[in-house]
């Protein structure tokens, strides 16, 4: 007799009064896999490829590129998957950085999701190096599984660019790359690992909150500043007094909330009456709709500064993130499946922490796991520091990414064989707020 256990993929219909109901689609049948098999084929794959995934890590942590310009880490990274024998999709959704692969047939859909941009400066002080190399590992070893065991489903790998600001994740939802039916869409990310407390060595659910980026400019009107000030209309001071009103206000706001910024543009010479400044901020709150009240108020600072310089003042937006949703079906499965592998996963994060990312506003559009995995860093040092990203660099951080890769992918194959963990995962996803 041959087992085989029932998958359903949930869809959502709509009710007479517009609201949101699960459904399921017809089953799919798959042949039943012990659990140990499915990891050895994992792990194993993984491991065959272990100086491979070290090199690819070393040069894309070794070469830093800032957003939309990962020129050798897209070509690195597309040149693995090409090694691989997988198909891949260059330039994927009219973006030069991004690209897609994809394995298997018919069933439910995982996406993985890679990130590979630095910080100017400072490097990979945010450890991308070691997201493109979980995520790469994961979809290497969750593909091999459905190939050799004949799984009923489809795994793919998105590279997502420019997460440090551009919005990279918000430009690919917009062009359709998150439009098809996704079971789940998986990464995960690196912390310092005394941040992580009670022996434990990552992180099931981040939470984080949503942001506002813009930049603001004020123009002014140029004059000699030692012979005709009162000619001359002051955009330094318009911005100035920006900052200073915005200083100001941060006594009065919340202590969950953030704003911070930089005047990027600040004038050329000490004689001349500035006539153009351009400033750079982020605008933190835990909830979408409150870090919009929070821009109002932001917003208001910016228009008395123009008011009592007399510049005009104009805004630059760039893409909005949404706070990050933490899916508690994807989350407890992971902290399972990262035991067999002797971790000790924190469920999820109760409060938010005060960092923001565009896979937030991919927690909205589908079922999303964004995990944490911990690498050895100096006591006083997180993510945004250049003792972090020679930290990202190490063995210890790739073995780490790599034991993270093998849980992501195993995860994965659970989406897609264990219905009521699909269904779990969806209706987590439906329900949440």
């Amino acid at each position: 007799m041959t087992l085989v256990q029932t998958v359903s993929v949930l869809s959502t219909t709509s009710t007479d009064n517009g609201d949101l109901s699960l459904g399921l689609r017809a089953p799919v049948l798959q042949k039943a896999h012990s659990i140990g098999d499915v990891r050895s084929v994992i792990y194993g794959a993984i491991d065959q490829s272990s100086v491979e995934l070290r090199e690819l890590n070393r040069h894309i942590h070794g070469n830093p590129e800032l957003g939309y310009q990962e020129f050798m880490a897209y070509e690195t990274l597309t040149n693995f998957l090409k090694k691989h024998d997988f198909t891949v999709k260059e330039h994927a959704y009219g973006l030069e950085t991004s690209f897609e692969a994809e394995c298997g047939t018919g069933g439910s859909l995982v996406v993985v999701c890679a990130e590979y941009d630095a910080l100017p400066n400072i490097g990979h002080a945010c450890g991308h190096n070691l997201i493109a190399t979980s995520s790469i590992a994961a979809f290497l070893g969750l593909s091999k599984v459905v190939l050799k065991l004949g799984i009923a489903g489809r795994v793919r790998i998105l590279g997502t660019p420019a997460e440090e600001g551009g919005g990279g994740k918000v430009k690919l939802l917009e062009a359709g790359a998150f439009k098809d039916s996704i079971a789940a869409a998986i990464m995960a990310h690196p912390m310092a690992s005394h941040t992580y407390k009670d022996g434990h060595t990552g992180l099931a659910g981040f939470k984080l909150i949503a942001s506002h980026k813009l930049r603001i400019e004020y123009r002014g009107k140029p004059a000699h500043a030692g012979a005709e000030p009162h000619n001359g209309l002051n955009a330094l001071d318009a911005a100035v007094s920006a900052y200073t009103n915005i200083s100001m206000l941060r006594q009065q706001i919340r202590p969950d909330e953030r704003i911070h910024g930089v005047i990027e543009q600040g004038g050329t010479v000490p004689n001349v009456i500035t006539e153009f400044t351009r400033m750079n901020f982020n605008i933190r709150s835990p909830t979408i709709q409150r870090a919009n009240e929070l821009l109002a108020r932001v917003k208001l600072c910016f228009e008395a500064a123009a008011l009592a310089t007399g510049c005009s003042l104009s805004y630059i937006y760039a893409p909005t993130y949404m706070d990050l949703r933490a899916n508690d079906a994807l989350c407890r499965q992971y902290v399972e499946d990262m035991a067999d592998l002797g971790e000790k996963i924190a469920f999820k994060e109760e409060v938010p922490a005060t960092a923001s990312t565009d896979m937030g506003n991919v927690s909205y559009a589908v079922p999303s796991f964004h995990g944490g995995f911990s690498i050895p860093a100096p006591d006083n040092v997180t993510g945004h520091n250049p003792s972090f990203a020679a930290a990202a660099g190490t063995d210890a951080a790739h073995e780490s990414a790599i034991r993270c890769a093998k849980g992501m992918a195993v995860l994965g194959y659970r989406v897609l064989t264990d219905a009521k963990l699909a269904d779990a995962a969806r209706l987590d996803f439906e329900t949440k707020p």
